[in-house]
């Protein structure tokens, strides 16, 4: 195996780093400094909602903490989150982890059962919901639950804990008694934390059969938001606007938007409702963000329908072949993409997914400034990044500070091998899951990614397929096809299915059972298959659902092992 020179160069400059880190340590440090320096500055917004300064934010958080300490939650307590990005939501986390509990950020839109399942399997404490989300859970399936807590208000939903009841009855008494005089910002002081101490569980997935709670210790926080801040904060200021669109629940939205914005002393703004392309495409305007963290199919769906058409004529295309005016017409097309975007931002930032080749292009060709990363949770989530202007054209970035990246291939720059990473914001394992983590990570220390890459000597990472068969929805949510196919195949005249992915919509190709299907016709059989789709969509959450089920007459084809070959069926 061949490693790129500048491995090597990241290499080394991982043992340097690694003092920096002994040296500034704690994440919770950089909550409690952002607090005290924007102490009066605007911090969370919910989106044509209330306003919460730097000063509500911590007031709110020590509130909360009184209510955690006169509850008997103690250090390392799980404390389980799930709801809609929210101010309140924000606080919740942040007061979790500046307490020194650990936090199990749960995906909204997960049903009811797969809520359950999470906070059953992580062993948490308390539950703090929002007002979808608690329409679908049953609190008697989660027993060793102490309450559930309203996001909106937190009032308590469910309390079996006479401690707990008593304390949030009397919050604000014991909050007055605590501080006579005032709360001022001299009195905010966090949780040391320290760089192995689990910070939070991040689930991959709500389901109980492929549930891999993903074990983040602060350090990996800390390692993501101290990049962010160097890299972007000379560019993004303490008091700019930023835009929250994609799920906090979820690593890449929690901390790239959330994480960095807050503890940049940004002033954010949460999508509360669904985030359709015409409410974020007002937000924008109203908003005005200084910087945008998105997925793929947002940035497509806006060029698709807002730029193309106005520029995809013969007279427009006429004037770009032309040398003296295509330059400026270039820039009036930028700047109209720009103003797209709200007209005041220093750059996109796309991840999740590569972006389609022809709006890549068009977006580089008129000097837009777009830049693609790559991460997973397991690395909370960054392991490259660059900044737009050292971005190359179909490339993710290079490897972030303090993360090692290796392409296992003879040939790292030329022939595609598997990209794996160590460094500081490698998670600690799988929660209570121990086979998992083995698979995952090898003796020497190295997470094994699953996708297949290649790397400029430049230290640019190519992705060049997926191993892995995760799919990525609309607002950035994993989608994992094989707990869906589980599901399809246990249902009626299904043999064996496909979940494959069309823009923003997936689709199941089902090959159906032979014996069953000789005596209904092709119509009976396409009835037969609605009410199976009908039927799975019942039970998973809004992001997975099937758009439609295609019936495939002949098996699909297969590997040795017996194993669908996935990648024939991708553009079907």
């Amino acid at each position: 195996m061949v490693v790129c020179k500048k491995c090597i160069t990241f290499a080394q400059n991982f043992k340097i780093c690694a003092v920096f880190m002994e040296e500034f340590s704690s994440f919770n440090a950089l909550i409690e400094k952002a607090i005290v320096k924007n102490w009066d500055q605007d911090a969370l917004t919910d989106y044509q909602g209330i306003t919460l300064q730097f000063h509500d934010v911590a007031r709110k958080i020590e509130k909360i903490h009184i209510l955690f300490e006169n509850s008997g939650i103690v250090k390392g307590d799980k404390i389980a989150i799930c709801g809609r990005n929210s101010a309140h939501w924000a606080v919740a986390f942040l007061a979790t982890l500046t307490y020194g509990a650990v936090a199990v950020p749960i995906l909204h839109e997960f049903n009811g059962e797969q809520i359950q399942n999470i906070v059953n399997h992580s062993g948490a404490r308390l539950l703090f919901i929002g007002d979808f989300a608690v329409k679908t859970i049953d609190s008697e399936a989660m027993p060793a639950l102490e309450a559930i807590i309203n996001l909106p208000d937190f009032s308590l939903y469910i309390s079996r804990s006479e401690k707990i009841t008593y304390a949030r009855e009397h919050l604000n008494m014991m909050f007055g008694s605590k501080f006579p005089k005032a709360f001022r910002a001299e009195n905010v002081h966090y949780h040391k934390d320290t760089s192995e101490e689990l910070a939070l569980i991040n689930y991959t997935s709500g389901t109980t059969g492929f549930s891999k709670g993903v074990m983040l210790p602060y350090r990996a926080l800390w390692g993501n938001v101290e990049f962010i801040i160097r890299v972007l904060g000379r560019n993004v200021k303490a008091g700019d606007n930023m835009l929250s669109i994609l799920p906090m629940a979820h690593m890449y939205g929690m901390a790239v938007e959330f994480l960095f914005g807050f503890c940049n002393g940004c002033h954010l703004f949460f999508l509360t409702r669904l985030p359709s392309p015409a409410i974020i495409a007002e937000a924008f305007a109203t908003v005005k963000p200084a910087c945008i963290i998105t997925v793929p199919l947002i940035i497509e769906k806006i060029i698709r329908k807002k730029v193309f058409p106005k520029i995809q004529n013969n007279r427009m295309r006429l004037l770009l072949t032309m040398p003296v005016v295509s330059k400026k017409v270039k820039h009036r097309i930028c700047k109209e993409v720009y103003n797209a975007f709200g007209g005041n931002l220093y750059e996109v930032i796309v991840g999740g997914a590569p972006l389609s080749k022809e709006v890549e292009e068009f977006l580089l060709s008129i000097g837009f400034p777009i830049t693609v990363g790559y991460g997973t949770t397991e690395c909370a989530p960054l392991i490259s990044f660059s900044d737009y202007h050292d971005f190359i054209g179909g490339s993710c970035g290079q490897p972030v500070d303090r993360m090692e990246v290796k392409i296992l291939s003879p040939d790292p720059q030329n022939i595609p091998g598997e990209i794996v990473t160590k460094g500081t914001n490698l998670m600690l394992g799988y929660y209570l899951n121990e086979e998992a983590t083995n698979e995952a990570i090898d003796k020497d220390g190295w997470y094994h990614t699953g996708d297949l890459g290649t790397m400029a000597e430049s230290g640019h990472i190519f992705i060049r397929g997926r191993s892995k068969n995760m799919l990525l929805g609309a607002n950035g949510q994993n989608v994992y096809p094989e707990e869906i196919e589980d599901m399809l195949n246990a249902m009626a005249m299904v043999s064996e299915s496909l979940i494959i992915q069309r823009a923003d919509k997936l689709v199941a190709l089902v090959h159906p059972d032979k014996d069953e299907v000789v005596s209904f016709t092709r119509e009976e059989l396409e009835d037969i298959m609605e009410q199976n789709r009908q039927e799975l969509n019942s039970i998973l959450p809004a992001y997975s659902r099937i758009s439609a089920i295609e019936l495939q007459d002949e098996e699909f084809a297969k590997t040795p092992k017996k194993s669908i070959k996935r990648y024939l069926y991708k553009n079907n």
